[in-house]
């Protein structure tokens, strides 16, 4: 079966960046159109990039980048289970021990790592998931979003395009946080008005961009 590029593999890519694919990979018309509006460069190369690996900035559909502080460790060794039993590759940031550090560290390489296109999404963990929410939302091109229950997950996805997902490990039952994990992961962006108020959340960034 020949490989296919959708609009939902295009999701993470920023604007002006670069995916990889194979030279009979099929592209729907949805996901060129896409391309062309955000001056995303189609790369061709004679052999698909290997499994988990970035090629240039391209993002792996199935990558998602994962880091914690202490509060959140873990937390974040179960979701590493769940990512892949549920199939998805995991990129473990840190932390490695529930030592205490400090969440914005860990928040940066997350939101770092999706921005350089190593990753499709990208979910941190601290105790309450305020810190790590506001620092990851310091980088340019993360929304991320701080989800307490599945229809804040579903929400933060359909309307906002959430590209990272914040949880704080001692406000949420470890089940209640799978669950808003696997939620958050299934749920498309629902475009349509959504997307015009996306842009506009990418306006105000790129204008304090300029005048920084």
């Amino acid at each position: 079966m020949k490989p296919v590029l959708t609009l939902g593999d295009l999701e993470g890519v920023p604007a002006g960046g670069e995916v990889t694919i194979t030279s009979d990979t099929l592209i729907t018309p949805l996901a060129r159109e896409e391309a062309e509006r955000r001056r995303i460069t189609l790369r061709v190369v004679e052999q698909a990039p290997s499994e988990g690996q970035p090629a240039g900035t391209a993002v792996p559909r199935h990558v998602v980048a994962i880091a914690a502080d202490h509060g959140g460790y873990e937390l974040k060794e179960q979701f590493k289970s769940y990512l892949r039993e549920w199939g998805y590759a995991v990129l473990d940031l840190g932390t490695d021990s529930a030592a205490a550090v400090d969440y914005p560290d860990f928040a940066e390489a997350v939101a770092t790592a999706l921005v350089r296109g190593d990753a499709w999404r990208g979910v941190v963990i601290d105790s309450a998931g305020i810190g790590s929410s506001i620092a990851a939302n310091k980088v340019p091109g993360v929304r991320a979003a701080l989800c307490y229950d599945r229809a804040t997950a579903r929400n933060s996805r359909e309307h906002n395009d959430a590209n990272l997902l914040a949880l704080g490990a001692r406000m949420i039952a470890a089940e209640a946080a799978r669950e808003i994990l696997a939620v958050w992961l299934q749920t498309p962006f629902a475009g349509g008005r959504h997307q015009r108020r996306v842009d506009k959340i990418r306006a105000i960034e790129a204008r304090f961009l300029r005048t920084g």
